[in-house]
Parts: C-alpha cells; sequence; structure tokens
C-alpha cells in the first residue's frame, strides 16, 4: 500500500525547515523505524523514519528544497520489503540497482558492492574521491557522509606529512599565486543564529559589567571530592554545576535579571531556567535545564553531560532549548580571557565564564598566585539597571569564593 512520507509537525516558532540528506532513494528497500530522511529547521535535524518494512516509490522534495510542517515530500510502499520472491517492488529495486551498477558505477564499490548514501555521493563528488577507494561503516557496508569526510581529512593528513617525500603519483598542482575560494550556504541554523544576534544588538540597550573571581576555593572542593563525588554519582564534577547553582540564588535576589521584556511589559519569572551554551559543528545551541533551582550539583551536571551528547549528535529536541529565563556561556573552554557575551532574546541577561588563569593579586598586602577567572554579565539596560546588574555578578562572585554560601543562601 502506498503511503505519503510527511515532513514533521513543527513547533509554532518554526515557519519551515530544509530537507537536509535523504537516506534512502527510490527503489530502496528499508526497515520498520530506519531512518529515511533528514529535515533540518533553524534549531535542530529533525528525523523522519520508516513507519513499516517497504521502499521508497517517490521523492517528491529534493535534498535543499524548503519544506513546510506536515508537507508531503515523498511517497513510500510499505510491505515491499518483506514481499516474496518476484514482487513488483523488489524486481524495481533490483532493476534500479542493475542500472547504478551500469550507469552510475561511481556509486557502487566494485570490490564490495557497497552503496553510497546521496550526502557521501554529493561529498565524493565534490571532492573528486574514486567510491573504490572507499570502506562503508554503514548498514551492509553503505557508505555514509562521516566515510567520505574521514576519507578526505586522512588524505589531507597523508599529503601534508609526506610532502617533503616524491609522490607516488601525478599530483594536480595549485599554480603559484593562486587564491582558492569555497562558497557554501549557510546552514539554517547559523542563519537563524546570525539573525537572532544581530536582532538582540539592534533592539536592546545591550550593556556588559565585568568582575573576577578567584577559582582558588572551588577548585580545592572539587579536588577534595572529586573521587566520592564520582564514585557515588556516576559523574565528574565540574565547574558548570557551582555556577549553575551560584546564578540560581543570584536570580533569586535580583529578579529583573531572571525577568524579559514582552512588548511594552516586563514578564517576571518565578522559576529559574538556565539554559546553557553548547558549542557544536552546526553552530551555536542552548539547551534549558528546568526548575534548577530544584536540582542538585550532580543532577546538573548529569543534564549537561545529556545534553552536549545529544548536541554533539543532533538529537536535540525544539522543546529542550526553548523556554530559558537566564543563559551561561563559557568561552574559557576555548581559551577566551575576556568577552562580552550577546543577548539570548527574550531573556535580559547573561553570563559569560572565561578562562582561569593564574595571575598576582595583592592578599592581606602580600602578592599572591591565585587562579582567576574574567566574569562578563551582558544585560538589557532598559530591563535592569547598573546598581542591579553590578550586585548580582558580586552576588555571584561571592558564592564561588566561599561555596558555602551556596548551601547557606547568605
Amino acid at each position: 500500500m502506498s503511503t505519503e512520507i510527511k515532513a514533521p509537525v513543527f513547533p509554532e516558532s518554526v515557519a519551515e525547515g530544509t530537507v537536509a540528506t535523504w537516506h534512502k532513494q527510490p527503489g530502496e528497500a528499508c526497515a520498520r523505524d530506519e531512518l529515511i530522511v533528514d529535515i533540518e529547521t533553524d534549531k535542530v535535524v529533525l528525523e523522519v523514519v520508516a513507519l513499516a518494512d517497504g521502499v521508497i516509490e517517490e521523492i517528491l522534495k529534493n535534498e535543499g528544497d524548503t519544506v513546510e510542517s506536515g508537507e508531503v515530500i515523498g511517497r513510500f510502499k510499505a510491505g515491499a520489503a518483506g514481499e516474496s520472491k518476484g514482487s513488483d517492488s523488489k524486481d524495481a529495486a533490483e532493476s534500479k540497482d542493475k542500472a547504478e551498477s551500469k550507469d552510475q558505477s561511481a556509486d557502487v564499490s566494485p570490490s564490495s558492492d557497497t552503496i553510497l548514501s546521496p550526502a557521501a555521493r554529493k561529498l565524493a563528488v565534490e571532492n573528486n574521491v574514486e567510491p573504490s577507494t572507499l570502506k562503508g561503516t554503514g548498514k551492509d557496508g553503505r557508505i555514509s557522509k562521516e566515510d567520505v569526510q574521514s576519507h578526505i581529512d586522512n588524505a589531507k593528513s597523508s599529503t601534508d606529512s609526506s610532502a617533503a617525500k616524491p609522490a607516488a603519483a601525478p599530483v594536480a598542482e595549485i599554480s603559484a599565486g593562486e587564491r582558492i575560494e569555497k562558497r557554501v550556504p549557510m546552514t539554517r541554523l547559523r542563519a537563524s543564529i546570525a539573525k537572532r544576534l544581530v536582532n538582540a544588538q539592534q533592539s536592546a540597550a545591550m550593556l556588559t559589567t565585568f568582575n573576577e573571581v578567584n577559582m582558588g576555593p572551588i577548585m580545592e572542593l572539587r579536588k577534595q571530592y572529586k573521587e566520592s563525588f564520582e564514585k557515588r554519582h556516576g559523574i565528574k564534577l565540574g565547574f558548570m554545576s557551582f555556577f549553575t547553582k551560584a546564578a540560581t540564588e543570584a536570580l533569586k535576589r535580583f529578579p529583573a535579571v531572571n525577568a524579559s521584556i514582552d512588548g511594552n511589559d516586563m514578564v517576571y519569572h518565578g522559576y529559574q531556567d538556565i539554559g546553557v551554551a553548547v558549542s557544536t559543528e552546526r553552530g551555536l545551541v542552548v539547551p534549558v535545564i528546568r526548575d534548577a533551582d530544584a536540582l542538585s550539583l550532580a543532577d546538573i551536571e548529569k543534564k549537561i553531560v545529556e545534553y552536549g551528547t545529544k548536541a554533539k549528535t543532533g538529537k536535540l529536541g525544539i522543546d529542550e532549548m526553548t523556554g530559558g529565563t537566564f543563559t551561561i556561556t563559557n568561552g574559557g573552554t576555548f581559551g577566551s580571557l575576556l568577552s562580552t557575551p550577546i543577548l539570548n532574546p527574550p531573556q535580559t541577561a547573561i553570563l559569560g565564564m572565561h578562562k582561569i588563569q593564574p595571575r598576582p593579586m595583592a592578599v592581606n598586602g602580600q602578592v599572591v598566585i591565585q587562579p582567576m577567572m574574567y566574569l562578563a554579565l551582558s544585560y538589557d539596560h532598559r530591563m535592569i539597571d547598573g546598581k542591579e546588574a553590578v550586585q548580582f555578578l558580586v552576588a555571584i562572585k561571592d558564592m564561588l569564593e566561599d561555596p558555602a554560601r551556596i548551601l547557606l543562601d547568605v
């Protein structure tokens, strides 16, 4: 029976998406729950899977085409994969395979009869990669986009390491002075990030205040309890959980920092949903830790690890990235010593963490080397006065330099 393949139903905050990758082509058999196509939105990549065993009959929306919520993007024939020998669908698939072996020999590895996925085929053509040199790691030896990219990266590494050695085969040389350019369209996520950042700067009266915190007490606490914490909770104790807890306590004292602006209304939130910025190959995403004030340090660390893993594999759900009241971003993981983070609308403030740097500090009239971190709080001056912003940042500094304050709420 022929059924329609539809794009997922997008949330209200997502207007449309783009067909990223067709993992199956017309005539190809697929099993129930097997991935058919990826739809990229400006927030996440959504997967469409087969609802039953069968074959792809027709593709109506090609890779790169724009699709709307619930739009028909192809047709699927259920039951074909399980039909007996001689079925029409099976014959169609076999005919297609034969045609591909003759007319598109580049799609099939002569040595193992493996087939390239559409995305892998496109990448191979763009980089002049011979399919017969690839080894597939996918199902039934299928060559994925990652296999092709890995081959390209290894080839580059080999070329770099053997630059001084005689080439075994003729290599195309770039003329002296030739300047190479590559034009690549923005992904929906990157375009969305660009739009939001520009909008934040244009629509908010953004200002940044700075302070610095002595990370010695937190580092000593981690060192003292690191092993027992990991043994008891099955997770490592990091810095982010301390910052999250300190931020939630400070947000309770300064509600304006935890608020948002909706038109001419100021919306005060009676809860603390903390967004944690995570960098991925596709761009920056901000999953939200709900009700962070009610979570323990271990719970927060587990959530951060869970979201980090999902972000890197593109498995974050849209509901996991919406509705935050405050955001924390850590540029220190990349070596940033100081920066001015940009607001994450409609939130009115964002905290920036940075690299821990040993610096000479004056302590009781003596110069002492201490592990210091610069903190930056960017805020919307329409909602938050300078006094509140400074006091909020000082409150975080005090709690981090004396962690007992977090537990005692003082």
